[in-house]
């Protein structure tokens, strides 16, 4: 591909990075007035809102980034497995339309089915990319690149924090919902709090490891030592 193809991928990539960490400090910040009990319910609905449209955002970026990120390796020469990329390829706009379709449609009979598929996705991705990673490291087939084989290790936590989170959204949802319908008492109130304590320490751990992940893309440790070593063979 072309100079300007590959510029084109990179400018991508970061922006990815971009516009994931940062719609995630918006989504953490916003759900401070969300949960607070000393703002009325109509700004507290007002925040909610904002809070879950800026959420979308790292949701989309989250789609794409491992297709565009093994697309940049590839581009540099690593070879990948038989058909990966083109699943790679398949599997980003689908899992893409889904996150945008259920959001923008919530509570339609799609929506609701695509719920499941969606949550099930993550998962095999999970397992695959730990089952990838686990294969390179025995086969040594990136023993030149170890900063790649860290960095898709990472997204595969990255895919677990995001399930994780979904475990203490119930509670939370519970305070949205009774938001909605204009009023909110204690017990709600406690739930929705309950939830969000839940689920902020794997915000903040996705923050540290989308950092960490910035980092390996750009510093590429160890790659030199790799490569003297890999030539004394």
């Amino acid at each position: 591909m072309t100079d300007l193809g590959y510029d084109l991928f990179i400018v991508l990539h970061l922006l990815g990075f971009v516009y994931w960490l940062g719609g995630d400090v918006g989504v953490f910040y916003s759900s401070g007035f969300v949960v607070n009990p000393k703002y009325s319910v109509q700004t507290r609905t007002v925040a909610a809102k904002i809070m879950m449209d800026l959420d979308l955002i790292p949701r989309i970026c989250m789609t794409w980034m491992l297709t565009i990120g093994a697309q940049l390796a590839s581009m540099q020469g690593v070879d990948h497995y038989p058909g990966q990329m083109i699943a790679l390829w398949v599997l980003s706009p689908l899992w893409c339309f889904m996150v945008i379709y259920m959001h923008f449609s919530h509570g339609s009979p799609l929506s609701k089915a695509m719920g499941p598929i969606d949550f099930w996705l993550r998962r095999i991705l999970i397992a695959g990319i730990i089952a990838s990673v686990i294969y390179t490291i025995a086969t040594g087939r990136l023993d030149t690149t170890p900063w790649l084989t860290a960095k898709v290790a990472l997204f595969a936590y990255l895919i677990f924090a995001g399930v994780m989170i979904r475990r203490h959204l119930p509670g939370f949802i519970v305070g949205l919902t009774a938001l909605a319908k204009g009023s909110i008492n204690d017990d709600e109130n406690a739930q929705m709090n309950k939830g969000l304590s839940g689920a902020r320490p794997w915000v903040l751990s996705i923050w540290v490891v989308v950092f960490l992940e910035a980092v390996l893309g750009v510093v590429k440790p160890g790659n030199e030592l790799a490569l003297k070593f890999a030539a004394l063979f």
